[in-house]
């Protein structure tokens, strides 16, 4: 078959439907997607010699003929593969390790091609563990101050040789033969989308030169030129598909613009036991304006942990209901879906406004079941609803929808956001509320949401406490564990224990793990009660889990991260985590944010059995720096992108090649998109810029 862009990496040839499977774990589904799996270093093997003029430290690349090679075993017990390569000006020992089958790979009169570093082993110079290629004679192509067999054009030898990210099963050296034929098969077929005046003025080379250099490059400039126009390709394609999606949302959705009851929200505010942050107030203008509108509400309300979001949606929903119209509020586990029932109903029960909770259990069935019998009675058209995905059920017919809330919006699927924007009811688009506690910084935020109106609280509430935090060291472990049995003997406060897995990983065996650990602090906290939770139990056994701590029964919950969200236990004063150098430095603000939030003064305690210097240095920017979004800012730098939100974050684009910390090329893809949105705000003018952003949307929700 012929191949294409858009083919099934697996009908590449020498690629099959197991090594696709093995491609995938590299994110690597299509023949584009190959093409665009770019290299992370190159090794320069390009200084090409004769034997005769090897020098010891060189890396280089010589040609000749495999005059031995033989398999022997060292004094220490290793497998060694030594080799006599021989050409017109000398000859040189190769070994190689543990590679027995290259005995029949490379046999007697091979002609090859070897690059590696030349050093001394004993009294000889030998070149140890090179690359290799067999080559075919040809002497008379040699150039004429070249000796030995001629070569054939290289992709591992003699040139600059990219080093890709590998999989098991899956080596740079494989995937440079692969994606050179596939290079040869469809280079013609990539379009370049970019119009030829932005490529002038970034000074940007064409798309096909740039896929093709940035894997095989001829020098180390000619690679960064080429690994500039496909990042400056990648922001600047997730900017324009920000901004289509922001001008269907315009153009295409008629809201129910709402009137809003001055004195109600007056009095819902006065009835409040605290004081609204000027943010939070700041957040709630800006909402009103929102709802009173004909175009939907489509806007983030990004706060910090214990920032008071939830609050701010309170009085949305407590306007949608003075307007008869109903509000559905959905969280992405159960968990964090009875959390805010529990904080919705306490904030508009006493409005006498009826909140009815959603379980994923019921919407199996088709049918939506309540917290308890007198919330069974409840029908779907009460005014607010709370629950999971379980509320996309297309079971549930909502009467008269005006608000949808949405909390951790990212950890929804693609597929489940977009089915969320197409909810109607009489024909009217609902008004859109997302709030995330995650940390984002500022600059990435625009980026990945900017399809979306911005509301920021970054003032915390009156009282409350900042979390003393120290990362402690494998040696202070045993007195950590005597301080806190104390602080719970002596304030009657509870402890939160994080551990990253389930189970034991083979491959970390160091990193702890929740079953195994809680036979363990059992021993160590003897006489004070242990409770588990992690994301396999059945959803009663969590909420069991759950609600024995929340009423004290359990001194120390012992948890996966599966807290790091909603959990609101105003008695908890202590967060231990394990391995907290596993965890970005958001996901642990976020688990930090679980404590704190009671009278009690309190404590975070990050564990590590690290002694990376860099890691250490990034884990105590917790103990001074407070703040979310300036957390965020230094796991950007430390971290890099792909690591910034931790494991358990979805929806959130992870870039492949470039990085959000590049301020600067940022700048220059949001100047160009703004060049061109000048022109044509429909962007119908860029016609294959538009189309391949399209493309792209699509793409993302068929792989969620």
């Amino acid at each position: 078959m012929e191949l294409t862009l858009t083919s099934s990496v697996q009908y590449v040839p020498r690629v099959g439907p197991r090594m696709a499977q093995l491609l995938s774990k590299l994110g690597i589904t299509t023949v584009e997607d190959l093409l665009y799996h770019v290299p992370f270093r190159y090794d320069d093997f390009s200084l090409i010699v004769p034997i005769s003029r090897i020098q010891p430290g060189e890396t280089v690349t010589i040609s000749g003929i495999i005059h031995s090679i033989v398999n022997l075993t060292t004094k220490s017990g290793k497998r060694m593969q030594q080799a006599i390569i021989t050409d017109d000006t000398g000859k040189l020992t190769v070994i190689w390790f543990n590679q027995p089958f290259l005995t029949r790979v490379l046999p007697i009169g091979t002609a090859v091609r070897l690059a590696g570093k030349i050093d001394w082993f004993g009294n000889k110079l030998v070149m140890s563990s090179p690359s290799y290629e067999i080559v075919l004679p040809q002497p008379q192509a040699c150039p004429p101050e070249r000796q030995g067999p001629a070569l054939s054009i290289s992709l591992h030898t003699g040139r600059l040789v990219p080093i890709y990210p590998e999989t098991e099963g899956v080596t740079s050296k494989w995937l440079r033969n692969r994606i050179a034929e596939v290079l040869e098969k469809v280079s013609t077929q990539l379009v370049d989308y970019l119009p030829e005046p932005i490529k002038i003025s970034y000074g940007l080379m064409d798309l096909a030169k740039a896929v093709t250099s940035v894997h095989f490059p001829k020098t180390i400039q000619q690679a960064k030129n080429a690994r500039l126009r496909l990042e400056f390709d990648e922001l600047l394609m997730l900017q324009t598909h920000v901004h289509i999606l922001r001008e269907q949302w315009q153009q295409k959705k008629v809201s129910n613009p709402m009137i809003v009851p001055i004195k109600d929200v007056e009095h819902f505010i006065a009835s409040l036991p605290f004081e609204l942050t000027g943010d939070q107030k700041n957040s709630i203008q800006e909402i009103l304006d929102n709802l009173v509108s004909l175009t939907p509400m489509n806007r983030l309300l990004v706060g910090d942990v214990g920032s008071g979001k939830t609050v701010v949606a309170a009085i949305a929903i407590c306007v949608a209901f003075c307007n008869g119209l109903q509000s559905v509020l959905m969280a992405p586990t159960q968990i964090l879906a009875e959390q805010h029932y529990q904080t919705i109903s306490n904030l508009l029960g006493p409005l006498g406004i009826n909140v009815a909770l959603v379980t994923g259990e019921g919407a199996k069935n088709g049918e939506s079941r309540m917290k308890n019998k007198e919330q069974r009675s409840l029908p779907l058209n009460s005014p607010v609803l709370i629950g999971t995905h379980a509320l996309l059920s297309e079971s549930i017919r909502f009467n008269k929808l005006g608000l949808i809330v949405i909390d951790e919006q990212h950890r929804f699927g693609v597929e489940q956001r977009a089915k969320l924007s197409e909810i109607t009811t009489q024909g009217k688009t609902p008004h859109l509320l997302t709030m995330t506690a995650t940390p984002i910084p500022r600059t990435v935020a625009k980026i990945l949401f900017g399809n979306l109106d911005l509301s920021m609280l970054n003032q915390m509430p009156k009282g409350r406490q900042v979390i003393k935090t120290w990362v402690v060291p494998n040696d202070k472990r045993s007195a950590a564990y005597q301080w806190i049995s104390q602080q719970i003997d002596k304030t009657g406060g509870q402890v939160f224990i994080v551990c990253p897995f389930i189970e034991e990983s083979e491959s970390l065996v160091s990193v702890k793990a929740v079953k195994t650990e809680y036979e363990t602090l059992k021993t160590i906290f003897p006489h004070h009660s242990i409770g588990l939770l992690h994301g396999r139990m059945k959803l009663k056994d969590k909420m069991t889990a759950l609600n024995r701590f929340r009423t004290q029964k359990d001194a120390i919950l012992l948890s996966t991260p599966v807290v790091e969200v909603g959990i609101d236990i105003p008695n908890a004063m202590i967060m231990m985590i394990e391995a907290a150098d596993r965890f970005g430095l958001a996901q642990l603000h976020q688990l930090r944010g679980r404590v704190g939030r009671g009278s009690i003064r309190s404590f975070c305690l990050l564990f590590t059995e690290s002694e990376d210097g860099s890691t250490l240095t990034r884990l105590k920017s917790m103990e001074t720096i407070f703040s979310g979004p300036e957390l965020a800012e230094v796991d950007l730098k430390l971290r890099g992108p792909g690591k910034l939100f931790g494991t358990a974050q979805h929806g959130i684009p992870e870039l492949k090649i470039a990085n959000f910390s590049d301020t600067e090329l940022i700048k220059q893809t949001q100047t160009a998109l703004k060049s061109l949105l000048s022109q044509d705000k429909s962007l119908s003018m860029f016609p294959l810029l538009r189309d391949t952003a399209l493309k792209g949307i699509m793409k993302t929700i068929q792989q969620d």
